[in-house]
This record gives C-alpha cells, structure tokens and sequence, in this order.
C-alpha cells in the first residue's frame, strides 16, 4: 500500500522559492538534506529553516547562495558562517514558541523534511530524538517527506506519526548522529562542584549538553528522588537514573518521567531511550511552557553564557553584535525555575574566554544581546563561587559579581563600572 522512493526522487517536490523546514537536532536527515542539496543548479531562492541542527549542511554554503538562504531560529555551528557570508538570517524567537510560528502561519512551510523510526505493527512511527516543533510543522506543512530509519530509537511521547501522514518517505538505514563530550576541565569542575551543592534532594533538574552540565551530573550520585525537565539531554543522566538517583518521584509534571523535546549524544543513549517508557518526548511548547515548569518543586534550571554584566545582564546569544547561536529555552527555564516553590535558576560560566578575556564585565559589548534581564537573574556561578543576585540592589550585585569574577579583573572592573556610572 505504501512505496518508498529514492532520495533523489522524493525531493522533486521541493520547487524554487519554496521554505524546507529540517526536523531539529540528531534528527537532522543527512539522507534527505544531501539530495536536496544536490539540486542548487535546478533551484533558487529555497529558504531552509530550522532550529540547531547536527551533521553537513552543504546548502549552507555560500556558493550556492542563488540557491538557498538559510533561517536559523537557534544558530549551529555548521550554519554561523552564513550570517556573515550573506546566505543565512537568525529569527530571534523563545523555544517555546517556536511551533507558534507554524501553527499561525507566521512561517508557511512548503516541505517538512522529518527522520523517523520504521513503523510498528498499526503503521505509527516515532518521531526519535527530536520532537521539539516538528509536530506543528507536519501539520501546516503542504508537504511532508520522511526518511524512515531503521537506526532512529522509538522513543514513547507524542512524536508519532502514521505512516498515512507522510506524502514521500525514503527507506534508508543510516547512523543517528553521535557526539561524544570531552572531560570537563578543572575550572568546569570546580563550577560543578558549586552547582552541585545548589541541588537539594528531590529537585527537577533542567541542563543542557556540554562540560559543565556533565561536571554538574557527576557530582549527584548521592543526591536522592531527583526529576528531570529540560528542553535536551545527553548520556551523563543515564547512569543516575539506573541509580535511581533521577526517577522523578517528586515531580509536579510528569512524576516518573523524564521529560524533554529533544536529545543527542552517544549510541548508547540512543540505545537507553529505544521504547523505554521512563523517557517522555514531548513538543517544545509543552516542555518550556512557564506553566508547567514552575509545577515541578525545587525546579532548576542551569543556564551558560557569553557575557554576564555587573549589574547581572546576561548575553546568550551573540559576541558583540555578531550572533553565535540564539534566545533558545533559556529565559523559558530561567522563568519557570524562577516561579517553583524552592526552585533556583542558574547561569553558569568560566571567569574568562580561552583567551583569557574576562566574561564578567563592567557593561555588555557593543551589540551584545540580553537574552536573560537583571530583573529576571538569580544565581551566577563561575570557577570562583556562587553570586545570588535575587533581591539585590545594583550596588550589591557588582560586589557579588566581582568577587567570583577572576582575581586579576576585579579592581580594573570596579574602577571603569563605578567612573562610568558616580
């Protein structure tokens, strides 16, 4: 009843001038995006949208600019290049509402192009590693072509998808996309180490990948009754839920879940969340909804940086004005941690850069963007210890900040903030 095509034939159907959303994430089709960036002779003006996604993106580059322009709602690495080279744009938009954009035809997609799981024995397939807005994009879509993969986990949640839905679909066994973490450094352990001390027992964690959030991981193993609510996660939760350390008893959403709209990270991870049912995969507007994070007690949310202000203006999302990456969930957690009864919202970052700049400054760079505001900061947390800001005035957040700023700063800091400002 239902026949798949090649890859080559079922991106036919993208037609110039079309947008192409690409499912987010590990869930990126390396498949599909090879075959339809292999038609830049034949098309122009293709709009290629989608949040952080992993893997090639050869429609990315530049020489084939005449043939698409990407839109990224959360900056990669294998896309940044584009704003600067002229074929890419960033939407600044919360992950929360991303599927808003979709549903209310702000963004009108021509061709979905979605990675999913072979389909059971009633034709569903799973969505995998990437639910985040993927379901309001197959939705409105005019189109929807799928690469079923015998590789992607069927993961339990609400991404899935009959096989009735899809218009094309390409059968192809493909590696999921794995990226391994390095061993967090010394300074990212010692801000492990205060991270870890902030988490009370029968907290709901929400972190994202990367050292820091590893280093705050391996230091829980004897926390108890601890939940997880976030918007992604990696392998460094695994070992603590087979501890029992993570079992969500005492969440206020999802008790007994583990909550979250996307993941990547190891085969073993994707091995850990193939039909196991303590893994809930849900959309971004449902796991960064305000609403629902702030149910979760002791909710926190722990959040990195680029640039952190004296007065405690947080930059996420750009160097200057170049853009890096984007508003992404963070202000979404920082809200909802904010709100929970007990809850800590968390921004956590070294003193300085690898070249030794410092990342706490006097005032934000040029151009800098603030993704988290004075009013909405609580904690910062650098190498040298932990500044609670909630509840300070500004005078006192610039002492809190320098004294976890790095020591040969701090008196040049004071200096250019206090002429500048008395």
């Amino acid at each position: 009843m239902y026949k798949s095509v090649s890859a080559e034939e079922a991106v036919k159907v993208i037609k110039s001038n079309d947008r192409v959303y690409i499912q987010a994430a590990a869930a990126a089709s390396q498949v599909l995006i090879n075959a339809m960036s292999a038609r830049h002779e034949e098309l122009r003006g293709v709009e290629v949208c989608h949040l952080h996604i992993e893997g090639d993106a050869p429609y990315a580059n530049p020489i084939y600019k005449d043939s698409f322009h990407v839109n990224s709602l959360f900056i990669g690495k294998n896309v940044r290049h584009t704003l600067k080279a002229g074929n890419g744009s960033y939407t600044p938009v919360f992950l929360s509402e991303v599927p808003n954009l979709f549903r209310r035809n702000v963004l009108p997609v021509d061709v979905a192009l979605i990675q999913v799981s072979t389909p059971d024995k009633h034709g569903y397939c799973s969505l995998g590693v990437s639910v985040e807005a993927i379901l309001s994009v197959i939705t409105n879509a005019k189109h929807v072509i799928a690469h079923i993969n015998d590789k992607m986990p069927r993961v339990h949640g609400e991404g899935l998808i009959h096989i009735s839905e899809l218009d094309t679909f390409v059968e192809e066994s493909a590696p999921i996309h794995e990226f391994h973490m390095a061993e967090p450094t010394e300074i990212e352990s010692k801000i492990g180490d205060y991270i870890a001390e902030l988490i009370e027992d029968r907290s709901t964690l929400q972190m994202g990948i990367g050292s820091i959030p590893n280093a705050v991981l391996s230091r829980l193993g004897n926390h108890k009754d601890l939940g997880l609510h976030t918007e992604m996660f990696s392998d460094g939760v695994i070992d603590l839920i087979l501890k029992d350390v993570i079992n969500g008893n005492y969440k206020g959403v999802n008790a007994g879940r583990a909550l979250t709209t996307f993941l990547g990270g190891s085969k073993r991870l994707y091995d850990y969340v193939d039909d196991n049912p303590f893994i809930e995969m849900r959309s971004c507007d449902y796991t960064n909804n305000v609403v629902n994070i702030r149910q979760n007690p002791k909710m926190v949310a722990i959040n990195s940086a680029i640039q952190v202000d004296l007065t405690g203006q947080v930059c996420a999302d750009s160097i200057g004005a170049n853009m890096f990456s984007g508003v992404g969930g963070q202000m979404d957690f920082i809200r909802g941690a904010s709100l929970s009864e007990g809850g800590k919202a968390i921004i956590a970052l070294p003193s300085v850069t690898n070249k030794g700049i410092s990342r706490i400054v006097p005032f934000l760079n040029k151009g800098a963007g603030v993704v988290t505001t004075r009013a909405h900061v609580e904690y910062i947390v650098t190498e040298y210890g932990v500044a609670n800001l909630y509840g300070k005035t500004i005078d006192q957040r610039v002492a809190e900040l320098i004294k976890i700023s790095h020591p040969d700063f701090r008196e040049s800091m004071a200096k250019e903030y206090f002429e500048a400002t008395k």
